[in-house]
């Protein structure tokens, strides 16, 4: 699978510009640093979401345990790199995404996670399947919990990879 070159079967929706500056400071003022703002209803089986993600938001590296589950991410604004990992941690590539209408698109079952490298970043990202939130991800047991004391280290470690 190709995860740079492929082609959105959708049209991005819209955002305004109230939008924008409200759920930036969604995400800034948020435990998590993060923000979703979830275009699809409960239940559908095509997943829309804006993430509005500050630069100190800490992803823990997890997948999404089924082939189908392919997420497509479309940079709106801001910039962030994508990495991926193998089944013990290891880091197998690293995306950089700095230009307002990359793509990348991340296979399920890897092992995953990305680091915003602007002070906010807007990701417009898409997934098929109904959302259940006991089985949409797997975490590893390699990569702390994003709550844990041992989490802002690896944050930074993650931070610094080339």
């Amino acid at each position: 699978m190709d995860k740079l070159n492929f082609t959105f079967h959708y049209k991005i929706p819209d955002l305004k510009p109230n939008e924008i500056k409200n759920y930036s400071k969604e995400a800034i003022d948020s435990k998590r640093k993060r923000f979703p703002y979830i275009i699809h209803k409960k239940g559908d089986d095509f997943n829309q979401v804006f993430n509005f993600i500050s630069e100190e938001s800490y992803m823990q590296p997890h997948l999404h345990p089924d082939i189908k589950m392919i997420e497509k991410m479309h940079l709106i604004s801001g910039s962030f790199k994508l990495i991926l990992f193998n089944d013990s941690g290891k880091v197998n590539e690293i995306f950089n995404l700095d230009k307002p209408g990359q793509k990348i698109q991340v296979p399920g079952n890897v092992w995953h996670t990305y680091i915003m490298t602007s002070k906010l970043s807007i990701i417009f990202e898409t997934m098929n399947g109904v959302y259940d939130p006991k089985t949409w991800k797997k975490m590893p047991d390699w990569a702390p919990e994003e709550d844990s004391v041992e989490a802002t280290a690896y944050f930074k470690k993650l931070k610094y990879i080339k």
